[in-house]
Formats: structure tokens, C-alpha cells, sequence
């Protein structure tokens, strides 16, 4: 049904993130993958969502010659704690620090998305609460050994180990967890 209504538009997807290339395919949507690296840096004052809005906007930026048919999604997600935005890891010792704050504690996970044409622009979020039991250290270094969460906020898969025995129960979209609000998008992509 998206795959025929969006037939006229050539779907650019700029994200290297596997999940978000299985959502788009899982929706039966055909798809080019083009990259163009950004420094993800955001003024200091935003906060939550206007962070993850901001970045989305600003991964968009570089593609300055879409074409009339051509429809851009960028996308960012933030784990938010504590009144801090949480992105990926740095390393090892990162991923470690940031499961111990997540420790027993809720979070919340933000995706924002930019849906970018050449004369529109579209910037939508979701934000999903999680709750995680308290991780024990054997629990986080078992997961951060064997699972290699280098690439996502939070450090944390919920489709992954950590997620079947640490979160305790989540409020919202649980695809949004995993890196893109799937449900949202596809009722934006549908008013196209």
C-alpha cells in the first residue's frame, strides 16, 4: 500500500544503521542508501527532543541538489537520563559507565526524523520511557563482551540480550527503542 502511494518518489534513506534499513524494508519500501558524513555537534542549550530535531535537521543539510521526486529520511536518536542526552559510546569503558547509569532507573529514548523534499521539510519525534532493572557488573561486561554496542545511544540493543533480561517494561513505541519511530513515519509518509 506506502510502496504504491510513494511509487513517483525516489526514496533516499541517509543512515549506515542496519535497523533502520531493515524498517524501511520490512515496509515494503524501495530505497537508495547515500551517505555524507556530518560532525554531530548541537548547541549546548537544547534539551531532549530539540537535540534529536536538531541533528535529523542537520544530517539533512549536506544533500543540497534533491531532485522534484526525491524524498530524504535522516534520523537520530538520543537515550535521555537525568536531564542528559546519552548518545553511543566511545569505548569499552563508556559502554560500562553509561549501563551503570541506566542501572535501575527509566529513560527515555528519543528518535527524531526528517522527512526532506526539494521544497519541504518534515521533522517529526517519539519518545518511548524504559525501564531497566538494576544490571549487575557480570551482566554488563557479559553483554558489552559479547554484543559490541559501539554503535547505539545508550549503549543498549533492546533487541539484543540485554533487552530480553534487563528491561522491565517500556511506555511507547518499541521500535522508536530501537532506532526509528516506524509507526510515525509511516503516517508521514502516507499524507505525501
Amino acid at each position: 500500500m506506502l510502496k504504491e502511494k510513494l511509487s513517483k518518489y525516489n526514496i533516499i534513506l541517509a543512515s549506515k544503521s542496519p535497523r533502520r534499513q531493515q524498517f524501511l524494508k520490512d515496509l515494503g519500501l524501495p530505497f537508495s542508501i547515500q551517505l555524507k558524513e556530518i560532525e554531530e555537534i548541537y548547541p549546548k542549550e537544547l534539551q531532549a527532543a530539540a537535540i534529536t530535531d536538531y541533528l535529523a535537521d542537520l544530517k539533512s543539510k549536506p544533500f543540497t541538489d534533491l531532485k522534484e521526486n526525491d524524498i530524504l529520511i535522516t534520523s537520530d536518536t538520543i537515550v535521555w537520563l537525568e536531564n542528559k542526552a546519552l548518545g553511543k559510546p566511545k569505548d569499552t569503558k563508556d559502554a560500562f559507565r553509561i549501563l551503570q547509569a541506566l542501572s535501575g532507573k527509566k529513560h527515555q529514548v528519543i528518535t527524531s526524523v526528517s522527512l526532506k523534499g526539494n521544497n519541504f521539510q518534515t521533522i517529526f519525534n517519539d519518545i518511548t520511557n524504559v525501564y531497566f532493572k538494576a544490571l549487575t557488573v557480570d551482566e554488563i561486561n557479559y553483554y558489552i563482551e559479547n554484543h559490541q554496542p559501539f554503535d547505539k545511544a545508550g549503549s543498549y540493543g533492546i533487541q539484543e540480550w540485554i533487552g530480553f533480561i534487563g528491561i522491565e517494561s517500556i511506555e511507547g513505541s518499541y521500535f522508536n527503542v530501537m532506532g526509528l519511530p516506524v509507526q510515525k513515519l509511516y503516517k508521514e509518509l502516507m499524507k505525501l
